[in-house]
Order: C-alpha cells, then structure tokens, then sequence
C-alpha cells in the first residue's frame, strides 16, 4: 500500500531539501524527501505523491529525465502526477519540457507555498491550513 504523502521533494541539496520540507510540512503538506534521480522512478510509483518537487539538477538522472520518465509511464495515474521544477537556470521550461509549473531559485516562501497549493488545487497559500 502506498505511503500517504502529498509531497515528493527530490533535491539533493541538503540544506534546501530541509528548508523546504519544514516551509511545506508547516503550511499542512505531507513530505517525503529523496536526494537523487536515481531512485526517484521507483519512490514514486511506491508512495503515490499528489505532487513531486524535482530539482533540475541532480546527480545520476537529471530532474529532466526523471520527469521524461514519469510522463512515459504505462501507469497513466502516475503519468499525470503533477510536477514542479526548480532550477538555478534561466527558461527552465527549455531545459525540462513537461512540468506542470517551473520555479527559478531563489524564490521566495510564498510564492513557493501559493504556487503548491495551485498545483494542488488548494485555495490559499499554503495547504489544508490556510
């Protein structure tokens, strides 16, 4: 049976990863964290996320090809499983076409939380308790 998550962060910054795991898991989010694109396919299809946050740049797979992965999947469910991406580069939607939204960093925290919640069909920013 899957793991109850909403979240999938795939970052392997650890310093990043924590930060935002604590910015999203305080606005009602369930987060799980992973730290490369190796294992990302395989955490995916075992915890179901409503949404995976994938850092563009990763060691072993790319963000990029973790995301051309997920959208080729047989599972259509997990095909459609919504993505944002981050990046440190300019016109990400270049680099790592077929996110559902792109997030330059820096950015701030709420434009983070709103834009999760959007892509999560949330009112408000910030989850379930905004």
């Amino acid at each position: 049976m899957p793991q109850a998550i909403d979240i999938l962060l795939v970052e392997d910054d650890t310093n990043i990863a924590v930060a935002l795991t604590f910015i999203l898991s305080r606005a009602g989010w369930r987060v799980r964290q992973h730290h490369d694109g190796e294992g990302a396919n395989d955490l995916l299809r075992a915890t179901r996320p409503r949404l995976v946050i994938l850092d563009l740049m990763l060691p072993g797979l790319s963000g990029a090809e973790v995301l051309a992965r997920l959208r080729a999947d047989a599972d259509a469910d997990l095909a459609s499983t919504r993505v944002l991406m981050l990046t440190a580069r300019g016109q990400p939607e270049n680099s790592a076409p077929g996110a559902d939204a792109y997030l330059a960093k820096p950015f701030a925290n709420d434009e983070l939380r709103d834009l999760v919640g959007r892509l999560l069909g949330e009112q408000g920013a910030g989850g379930r308790d905004a």
